[in-house]
């Protein structure tokens, strides 16, 4: 360890101001002074909030994206098949939400900066899941009622700390609600169709990881619970996708099969209309 600390200390005591300031806001002076300067591993706690900032960041990255695979598959397929508004509806109202509560609560950004991401991107698959569904004009009224929760949930004047405290718990039983019409829509339809497998994953991934953050970075059991009960569910639907991952063809109409039939071709009337055994028995009379 000593020779290792020999070798990073000239790089750590001449890091570049905006590094060593970023760094310190990251970790606070103590723990940048422990890690980087010291190059002191041992302590847990620091080490811990290191794991941590760092798993937020790299989330708060990946949900930049995350939802761009679902966004590009429903552009290129035209069809909302196999994806629930519903679900997206709840997701993003809850997201909403949080959002909001966690800028009033100043809790750090590493700890909820994907839900911005993800709220907007949701929005976006929201309203194209109307328009392949033909209801293009609630698309509006959607995204106008959004922005109007959002306004009102960011003034105090307008919504209490009593009141969003209570909101934010609404909002952790709509992001577990949401999962549910998703995970019901899949089984009733046999497949996962325009469902994106990584959005999926890294949804499991990324609740999982928020487990970790905030049991390190944020004192609150709505928000733990919240992650708890998102990743449950998150990963029964990575389940069904992992489950449904050769599936193909329209599973609706795979249903409509009558049941007890082989899959052959139902015979034609003109098929059933002459039968060569008839004609076998009447020559068989001439002859006799």
């Amino acid at each position: 360890m000593e020779v290792l600390r020999a070798a990073l200390q000239p790089i750590t005591h001449s890091l570049p101001e905006p590094v060593s300031d970023f760094l310190t806001s990251l970790v606070g002076p103590d723990c940048f002074r422990t890690l980087f300067l010291d190059i002191d591993p041992s302590s847990s706690l620091c080490f811990k909030l290191l794991i941590s900032k760092a798993l937020g960041i790299g989330i708060i990255a990946a949900s930049s994206i995350v939802k761009v695979p679902q966004i590009l598959k429903l552009l290129s397929s035209g069809s909302a098949q196999g994806v629930s508004f519903l679900s997206y509806a709840l997701e993003t109202t809850g997201y909403t939400i949080s959002l909001a509560y966690n800028i009033r609560q100043r809790f750090p950004f590493s700890t909820y900066g994907e839900t911005a991401f993800v709220l907007v991107q949701n929005v976006v698959i929201a309203t194209m899941v109307l328009r392949f569904s033909g209801e293009s004009q609630k698309a509006a009224v959607f995204v106008a009622g959004l922005a109007l929760l959002g306004g009102a949930l960011l003034r105090e004047e307008v919504v209490g700390v009593g009141l969003l405290s209570i909101l934010q718990a609404t909002a952790g039983l709509l992001g577990v609600a949401s999962k549910a019409p998703q995970i019901w829509t899949v089984w009733k339809e046999g497949g996962t169709g325009q469902l994106s497998a990584f959005a999926v994953f890294n949804y499991l991934l990324g609740s999982l990881a928020r487990v970790f953050t905030t049991l390190q970075e944020v004192d609150d059991k709505l928000i733990l619970y919240s992650f708890i009960a998102a990743f449950t569910l998150n990963a029964i639907l990575a389940a069904q996708m992992a489950y449904y991952w050769n599936s193909s063809g329209d599973p609706a109409r795979k249903r409509k099969v009558p049941a007890g039939s082989s899959g052959s071709p139902a015979p034609t009337r003109s098929s059933t209309a002459t039968t060569p055994t008839r004609k076998g028995k009447a020559t068989s009379r001439r002859r006799g």
